[in-house]
């Protein structure tokens, strides 16, 4: 007889719990999140930026057709990493709900009440057995009053953040923005932000692979940055990267100096 792995018997139904109270059908989605594009998002004093990593695998796809950012409504968008047709799902059901709003009250949905629409929907598919988790979070921004950036888990929990990245990139954009974020910065030093971050976990950075998109206080809609923008952008962070590596580097032939005497 074969050997069964011990959790072999809650991996088969989404609503069976092991015995330290995990669902690993939602750990396997959240690892299929890990896997994916690196996506970031910056809220900045006037507005939020959301930046994403576009892997394309090869040089006959047309750039343009591999959507990772997605406007949900004028004010509000969405940046996705992990699955990406579970992600168009969630993303019309998001633009669903946002006219639904919009026709039953006259006015734009503020993004809390979307947010918690769409990470409902997800909860509901940890809860049912014949259905699966979706394997993808969504980076969720907008402007109502003020400048708004959700994470949303494939549990179905969400939480509000300054600066957040999701993705095969998350460390490394995380300690970056532990290091930069300031909570006065504006629009342009937020988009340098999130571009010297992505540049820092791409294995070849290079500007058709980096998307950005924004949405100002001002206009309160949603805009994409140009490619020459961001072309910019990257090669300033390149710069600003290089500069530091080799700033590391002399403070370890220092120390190194120091430990000779």
């Amino acid at each position: 007889m074969a050997f069964v792995p011990p959790q072999a018997g809650y991996d088969r139904a989404i609503t069976v719990f092991s015995p330290d109270g995990r669902l690993f059908q939602v750990q396997y989605a959240r690892e299929a999140v890990k896997r994916g594009a690196t996506a970031v998002g910056i809220k900045c004093k006037d507005g939020v930026v959301l930046a994403v990593e576009k892997r394309i695998t090869s040089r006959l796809i047309e750039p343009g057709s591999y959507e990772k950012i997605f406007q949900i409504d004028e004010h509000i968008a969405a940046a996705s990493s992990g699955i990406l047709a579970d992600a168009r799902i969630l993303v019309d059901r998001a633009r669903l709900e946002s006219q639904s709003y919009r026709l039953t009250y006259g006015e734009p949905v503020p993004l809390t009440v979307l947010v918690k629409k769409i990470c409902d929907l997800k909860q509901m598919h940890t809860q049912y057995g014949g259905v699966r988790p979706f394997g993808v979070a969504l980076l969720m921004a907008g402007v109502n009053d003020k400048p708004q950036l959700f994470e949303t888990d494939p549990s179905g929990a969400y939480f509000e953040w300054k600066a957040v990245a999701i993705g095969s990139g998350r460390n490394t954009a995380m300690a970056i923005f532990e290091d930069k974020y300031k909570d006065d910065m504006d629009l342009d030093d937020a988009i340098k932000l999130a571009v010297f971050a992505l540049a820092k976990t791409m294995e070849n950075p290079v500007p058709e692979g980096i998307e950005v998109a924004i949405i100002t206080m001002e206009s309160k809609r949603f805009e994409k940055v140009s490619p020459e923008k961001v072309a910019k952008c990257l090669e300033e962070a390149l710069k600003e990267a290089e500069e530091e590596e080799v700033q590391e580097e002399e403070e370890v032939d220092y120390s190194d100096l120091d430990n000779n005497y």
